[in-house]
């Protein structure tokens, strides 16, 4: 029977019958590698979110972790910390250059060893090394983010993925200890402007160069700091990896104004595989995972939520750059 037609039998009932299927496919699938956004790939079964902790045993959390992310933010909930300092970014006073790359699952830019990326600052007791910029985004404009904000999607959402380099190696290491992980997520809408780091990567001779998986493009002369709105406050909560193996090691930042690029940037998003050109298109969108239990952790932000009608004024709510004053 298709897994349509197994809907309400039990998950661990569905996952052994496509397995056994797939087991009369083709050769085994790499088990770090053998997962999905989405449970069915050109008519092969490849686990989604609901069986990601239930085909690998390191991936148990992904199934029974209790501070699983993304999460929707209610912004009642927030508590308001005053003594949240900034955020501070280092970049060594040099560009930032690297590789941009269709992973199959993300739109991914992978830095180049130098320079060194750090950020620190905001709830961060450490300074944590950029490993990777990520862009996930949605079928339609309003829905493509993870996280949400009081049930509220947004076309894209960019996550900065670091590790503390002051306790940890790599991100391997960092992402099975505690205060191992930091990831800022920036919330991307659809407008008439665009965000001017967001264009470099965005433009018609950039993107077009990943249409397939596996496509890869460098670019230089990228300034970080300009994916940052001018002023901001953000929101953080301690939570997990939002793919496979889930660890629990992640201090997430929101940044709470939304950025923007143009319709015609998000269509180039859209047209991009998941798949190798001899594959069929299957477009990289919906490449998020649902929305996971809050429960009983902690929301704070930089922000007053009983005077929400009240600006960020002054540099805590600016990005401190090294070598550049708050004002910019």
């Amino acid at each position: 029977p298709s897994l349509l037609g197994m809907r309400g039998a039990p998950r661990a009932l569905v996952l052994w019958a496509a397995l056994g299927a797939a087991a009369h496919i083709g050769p085994a699938p790499d088990p770090q590698d053998w997962w999905s956004y989405k449970d069915n790939l050109q008519g092969n079964f490849v686990p989604g979110p609901p069986f990601w902790g239930l085909v690998n045993a390191a991936w148990s959390l992904c199934a029974v972790g209790k501070r699983q992310s993304p999460v929707d933010v209610e912004l009642k909930r927030v508590l308001y910390d005053p003594f949240l300092p900034p955020l501070r970014l280092s970049t060594g006073g040099e560009k930032l250059r690297g590789t941009l790359y269709n992973t199959g699952r993300h739109v991914s830019f992978l830095p180049a060893p130098r320079p060194v990326v750090n950020v620190s600052g905001g709830p961060l007791l450490y300074s944590h090394r950029l490993s990777e910029l990520r862009l996930l985004f949605g079928a339609r404009d309003g829905a493509g983010s993870e996280h949400q904000i009081n049930h509220q999607g947004f076309s894209a959402e960019v996550q900065l993925i670091h590790f503390n380099q002051e306790l940890y190696g790599n991100l391997s290491a960092a992402s099975r200890g505690p205060n191992g992980l930091a990831i800022l997520s920036l919330f991307v809408n659809v407008a008439g402007s665009s965000n001017p780091f967001l264009s470099r990567l965005l433009n018609r001779d950039t993107i077009t160069r990943i249409s397939y998986k596996n496509d890869a493009y460098f670019l230089q002369d990228l300034s970080l700091e300009l994916l940052f709105p001018e002023s901001f406050g953000f929101i953080t909560y301690q939570g997990s990896l939002s793919t496979p193996p889930c660890s629990e090691t992640v201090t997430w930042i929101l940044i709470d104004r939304p950025l923007n690029i143009t319709s015609l940037q998000m269509h180039s998003l859209r047209l991009l595989s998941q798949n190798p050109p001899s594959q069929i298109f299957q477009s990289l969108s919906g490449n998020g995972r649902p929305l996971q239990p809050l429960a009983h952790r902690a929301l704070r932000g930089n922000r007053d939520p009983r005077h929400p009608e009240r600006r960020c004024r002054g540099p805590n709510y600016r990005l401190h750059v090294d070598g550049v004053p708050p004002g910019r």
